[in-house]
């Protein structure tokens, strides 16, 4: 499978080879330029959507099987009140004070038709928020709510453009956020895993907790 942005460039050297080759037919082969230049075109326009696509994903991680995203180490330190340490794949570590009775997390993910993953786009994931989830209705209307970011905030971000333009929808197969929690009551590992189907929250050497 190519990548999107080496894809980008085989399209673009295409383009501008059949645009030399309609500029120099022009005179003599008129027919000859108006396909060069129409076909130039055609494959300039691949290039910029595969450009596209490929600034639109960064901050996005490719999905093919069931992966730890992050690694939450909980301690609790008063009456909903904990403090969660997240480890990141590539070995950054934030730590989040957080209210609430339970941890949540969620994440955007997107699904590529079939024909897009010739370009070598397929599910991708971007872990999005973290934050503290209370059992009672009341204490959630009410009591203090404690979120945060967990992806960097990009200019050109594929789920923002799925959502705002429906000529994408021909790419993109599916885009929906997938959120889980637990409960945050005692000092616990957890690996967040993601899939196909969405986040899972795992406690180490324990089953799924969904």
């Amino acid at each position: 499978m190519l990548d999107p942005r080496i894809a980008a460039a085989i399209f673009a050297v295409a383009g501008v080879f059949f645009l030399v080759v309609g500029v120099r037919a022009a005179r003599g082969r008129p027919f000859l330029a108006a396909t060069g230049g129409l076909l130039a075109l055609a494959l300039l326009a691949v290039a910029a959507l595969c450009g596209t696509l490929a600034l639109s994903i960064q901050g996005y991680h490719a999905l093919t099987r069931e992966e730890v995203a992050a690694v939450v180490e909980i301690r609790p330190v008063a009456h909903q009140r904990f403090v969660a340490r997240v480890t990141l794949p590539d070995g950054q570590m934030r730590s989040f004070e957080i209210a609430g009775d339970e941890l949540y997390v969620d994440a955007r993910v997107l699904k590529w038709h079939p024909w897009v993953n010739l370009l070598g786009l397929h599910t991708h994931y971007a872990l999005d928020r973290i934050g503290g989830r209370y059992v009672d209705i009341e204490d959630e209307r009410r009591a203090p709510r404690s979120v945060y970011p967990l992806a960097d905030a990009a200019s050109l971000d594929a789920f923002a453009l799925r959502r705002e333009h429906e000529f994408l929808a021909p790419l993109v197969d599916a885009s929906y956020g997938s959120g889980t929690f637990v409960a945050a009551d005692r000092p616990t590992t957890l690996e967040i895993r993601v899939s196909t189907t969405g986040l899972l929250l795992r406690e180490r050497g324990q089953t799924a907790l969904r």
